[in-house]
């Protein structure tokens, strides 16, 4: 299997060369040059396989010239050893629970397993790899565990300043050793750039071996597709399942949709969104018109300009007749975001995070007869504790699992919005 650019100027790689350079020098997305149907039989008895199973059968047809089979299966059974459950929250609408992981949040499964592949080729490589990684909230936390004391890899993780929760902040700068943190004078955008950037620099990667750990690196953002399997697995009625995905930079929704394109029975997709708001805009009338990134409650989806946007157009042939066939856009303000949050509560006893909250309430209005609904939860709701008390005007306590967490000091380095700047720090 190759991978080649979504903007077809550089010479396709293998999934390895793909994984280590993270971005194409064309600064397009790295794509399969094939999505390969999975076997009927495996579609029909997802009941009898383990996560870890799942996860063998789909990636292993992205990886098997670059991972063994036997290694492989041990990446996915040591990245894949939490749960990742279904809860039924109100008839025909279901939660997807991705927060079971270290760092309670769904890029726990991408970063994990980016990691332990990393890991795996830097053991014949035998060269230090610099990660470069932005986050607008949870990838920063999630990757910082993922990759905290893998031999001959640094991290070097961007967040935006004041535009992450406190706990979020707290897990993605108090590891130290090989993790480093850099609290960004802008946002979210500003960091991708920023790294965007970096890895179109010659001058930097004549010194840096740099590799990436955004969804826009190919082993990040594959694995995300196995958790469709997963809840697909694991509810009682598969007919017309509809996903509402909580998006940001896009690499979630678009793992479900290559798991579609592999043969996976899912009816169509609804891109739940907040204020920044341009895919659901692109979705009504096909303009990909980007606006200023607005602050929110819901922060890990303040972005703008969404890097996963090229596969969306490449898993569809770039033709948005097809792309809108089984997918539609959703928006909330944060008013109406606190509402949802609420009201889910009162109704049905269950926190949702101000994320997962803009995907239930997508499904209560768009949910259609004799569909089953589907929203993925995907961060525990005590990473935003501060919007989840004002939501439900009630004092939530923390729970014991993250407490310890919030006593530790955090340790990170200022940054104005300036590329120059972060080059000097990387090459310092």
């Amino acid at each position: 299997m190759k991978f080649y650019s979504t903007n077809r100027q550089s010479a396709a790689v293998s999934f390895k060369e793909a994984v280590i350079k993270s971005l194409p020098a064309d600064k397009g997305l790295y794509f399969p040059e094939e999505v390969p149907e999975l076997d009927y039989l495996f579609l029909e008895t997802l009941d009898h396989y383990s996560l870890p199973e799942i996860g063998m059968e789909v990636l292993r047809q992205y990886t098997k010239e670059d991972i063994p089979e036997a290694k492989l299966s041990e990446i996915l059974h040591d990245a894949l050893d939490f749960e990742i459950p279904v809860k039924e929250v109100e008839k025909n609408i279901h939660t997807l629970e991705l927060f079971h992981g270290p760092t309670y949040a769904f890029k726990d499964v991408g970063a994990r397993f980016l990691a332990r592949c990393l890991g795996f080729f830097n053991e014949t490589e035998n060269k230090e790899v610099t990660i470069l990684v932005a986050t607008s909230g949870d990838t920063g936390g999630a990757v910082a565990s993922g990759f905290y004391n893998v031999p001959g890899v640094n991290v070097v993780i961007l967040y935006p300043s004041g535009k992450v929760s406190d706990l979020q902040e707290k897990q993605l700068t108090t590891l130290g050793g090989n993790i480093k943190a850099l609290e960004v004078d802008g946002d979210f955008d500003a960091c991708q750039a920023m790294v965007k950037r970096a890895f179109l620099d010659d001058d930097l990667n004549a010194k840096l071996n740099l590799s990436s750990a955004n969804s826009i690196n190919i082993a990040r953002w594959l694995p995300q597709s196995i958790y469709f399997f997963e809840a697909y697995r694991q509810l009682k009625d598969k007919k017309k399942v509809v996903f509402a995905v909580p998006s940001g930079n896009y690499g979630n929704i678009t793992a479900g949709m290559l798991a579609k394109k592999m043969g996976l029975d899912i009816h169509r997709f609804i891109a739940a969104s907040n204020a920044n708001d341009t895919v659901p805009r692109y979705l009504q009338d096909g303009n990909y018109n980007v606006k200023p990134t607005v602050a929110t409650v819901s922060n890990a989806m303040d972005v703008s300009d969404p890097s996963n946007h090229p596969r969306m157009l490449e898993l569809h042939d770039k033709e948005f007749k097809d792309i809108i066939k089984h997918t539609e856009g959703f928006t909330l303000t944060d008013e109406q975001t606190l509402q949802v949050m609420k009201d889910c509560y009162n109704s049905n006893g269950y926190i949702t995070d101000p994320h997962g909250a803009i995907g239930y309430q997508a499904l209560k209005e768009k949910l259609q007869k004799k569909e089953t609904g589907v929203f993925l939860e995907t961060a525990h709701y005590c990473k935003f504790l501060s919007t989840v008390e004002k939501a439900l005007e009630k004092e939530i306590p923390l729970p014991e699992f993250v407490s310890d967490l919030m006593t530790k000091e955090k340790v990170a380095t200022k940054l104005k919005n300036d590329y120059e700047d972060f080059k000097e720090y990387l090459l310092t």
